[in-house]
């Protein structure tokens, strides 16, 4: 999906609570509004919680766990899990041109995790009519993303060594018989977080076509927000899911 892109700015933030980066997310998609900032990708860890696209079904959280938060937001997609050991993107850029076709950038958010893999020598690749990436017939990366005046947001997450029995509690993207697995699982246990996010970062760039990549400080980003600030769609779901 190249289109002559100049610079990606990478920031790298550890954990964050799921609310937290949704607000980060909604200053930030301002700020490229308004020309602000550039084409930027965020990469983060969230402690566990289930989310659940604007359109999800919560019919495909059959077991909810004590403790962890549900959250039904404005991307587009059914139930996922995210938590320590999986690595998210996400990227708030500018589609523009030939770029503004949602298709289009979902099969260049596969090929990021893709060429990402391939650097661990893990050979997996796509399934027709889904979106996502899987290794065999198990599935290793969830996609659901939100565009706002083709500002993306939202985004890609990947298990590099996630827990993955709390994928047990849901239908993972509501499909039916999914299996989950991980670069640990795969073979791969020896890859940390924090190394296959540089793998990542690489192939955002890769595919996206950024001619330069540079790292931001977290606090410039943090800067952007306004307290309080949250997607105005997302809810924190309490109590039971039936």
């Amino acid at each position: 999906m190249p289109q002559e892109r100049k610079n990606l700015a990478i920031a790298q933030l550890g954990v964050v609570d799921y609310p937290r980066a949704l607000g980060l997310q909604t200053a930030m998609v301002r700020a490229r509004l308004e020309a602000a900032i550039g084409d930027s990708l965020l990469l983060l860890e969230h402690p566990h919680v289930f989310t659940l696209g604007r359109a999800a079904d919560e019919k495909f959280i059959v077991t909810p766990r004590p403790g962890v938060p549900v959250h039904r937001v404005s991307r587009g997609g059914q139930v996922t899990y995210h938590g320590p050991g999986q690595i998210v993107a996400y990227p708030i850029f500018k589609l523009e041109g030939n770029a503004r076709d949602v298709a289009k950038y979902l099969r260049a958010l596969e090929a990021a995790a893709l060429a990402a893999l391939a650097r661990c020598d893990i050979a997996a690749g796509r399934r027709p009519g889904l979106t996502g990436v899987w290794v065999g017939p198990r599935k290793i990366a969830s996609i659901g993303v939100g565009i706002r005046r083709w500002v993306t947001y939202h985004g890609l997450a990947l298990n590099v060594s996630a827990d993955l029995s709390y994928f047990d509690s849901i239908v993972p993207c509501g499909i039916e018989g999914c299996e989950m697995t991980s670069v640990a699982r795969e073979g791969r246990p020896d890859i940390s977080v924090a190394q296959f996010a540089e793998f990542l970062a690489g192939g955002f760039r890769e595919t996206f076509g950024y001619a330069e990549v540079s790292f931001v400080e977290p606090a410039k980003l943090w800067a952007l927000v306004d307290p309080g600030e949250s997607m105005a769609e997302d809810r924190t779901i309490e109590g039971r899911i039936t």
